[in-house]
């Protein structure tokens, strides 16, 4: 294969770093420039020319910023003849746009899909989509990852005897349903309607919580409306204990002391597909790196190799990692 060259926007260079760390690759340079019109412009700061190149930009806040600025970079690589780009977008944030569920609206998801394949990418590695149908509405390769294993390996070290798995909402139940075999537990979940962006309706709670140790499964928060609104039916129904995991820790606003403030919620456990920022990491909040898997899987595309076995049991990811050449 083509050797391996790695930049990072401005999202989240951090995990790019730890990334490039594990593959023992250095991570590029990238300059944005904007100018006096706002309008921005990337270089690559590197030779990208038959290079195997990887660009690492999660769809965070400010989520339409990153978007442009990936684009450009994704143009950049392909004006400077990289024999192959991947996009590396641990957070694809608009795969909650993915139906048209009222009159004249756009499909947020479909459309980002198609801009991504236009600028450059030749195909795309992700992680957990809210909507797992967004999957097909790329042109271009996608190897889809979830972060399950690493948050069951965490949960693992507490007594899960009296453990259960809860989903907030039936479409993620069968997340819930896999992450709860990881652990050896029952699933439960609730039955969700949403009243709008940040308000949510939790009708009743399907499976048995009555004394047991609750672990609330999203694929992401994001005001943590969802989750408040759980936990009191999870109250209602006597539930023991609390904590909450997801993949993507959006936690817009005072989301992360909004849910520690809930006396029964002895932790938050969430992964950094997104920085979170120092003002909102409370006691209560964990935060796993899913950089070994990605790192592994950014590997395989190198190499040729299978990314559908890492979710076959086998060594970590972190074990597996070998050097690439710069």
């Amino acid at each position: 294969m083509a050797p391996i060259a790695i930049f990072s926007g401005s999202a989240h260079p951090a995990l790019a770093e730890e990334i490039c760390a594990r593959l023992r690759v250095p991570l590029l340079p990238t300059r944005l420039k904007r100018f006096s019109n706002d309008c921005m412009e990337v270089q690559l700061q590197a030779n990208c020319r038959e290079q195997d190149v990887f660009l690492v930009q999660p769809l965070g806040a400010p989520v339409q910023e990153h978007l442009v600025e990936l684009l450009l970079m994704l143009d950049a690589a392909r004006g400077a003849s990289a024999s192959r780009i991947t996009a590396v977008i641990p957070h694809y944030a608009y795969a909650r746009s993915d139906k048209k569920d009222a009159p004249r609206i756009s499909i947020g998801g479909r459309l980002v899909a198609d801009l991504l394949a236009t600028a450059g990418a030749d195909r795309v590695l992700t992680m957990t989509l809210h909507s797992p149908q967004v999957h097909g509405f790329f042109s271009v390769p996608v190897d889809h990852l979830h972060a399950l294993d690493e948050l069951a390996q965490y949960f693992q070290r507490y007594d899960l005897a009296n453990g259960v798995v809860v989903s907030p909402d039936l479409g993620n139940a069968k997340s819930a349903a896999a992450f709860a075999r990881k652990l050896g537990v029952p699933v439960a979940a609730g039955a969700k309607e949403r009243m709008s962006d940040t308000e949510v309706r939790i009708s009743m709670l399907i499976g048995d919580v009555a004394g047991r140790d609750v672990i609330v499964l999203d694929d992401e928060i994001v005001s943590g409306g969802s989750i408040v609104e759980l936990l009191r039916h999870l109250r209602e129904h006597k539930a023991r204990s609390i904590r909450i995991a997801c993949t993507h820790g959006i936690f817009a606003g005072a989301a992360t002391r909004r849910l520690a403030a809930e006396p029964d919620v002895l932790e938050i456990v969430c992964t950094d597909t997104l920085p979170i920022p120092a003002e909102k990491r409370v006691p209560k909040l964990t935060v796993l790196s899913i950089a070994p898997a990605l790192a592994e899987a950014m590997r395989r595309i190198n190499t040729g190799e299978s990314v559908s076995t890492l979710f076959h049991p086998e060594p970590t990811a972190e074990d597996n990692v070998r050097p690439l050449r710069a």
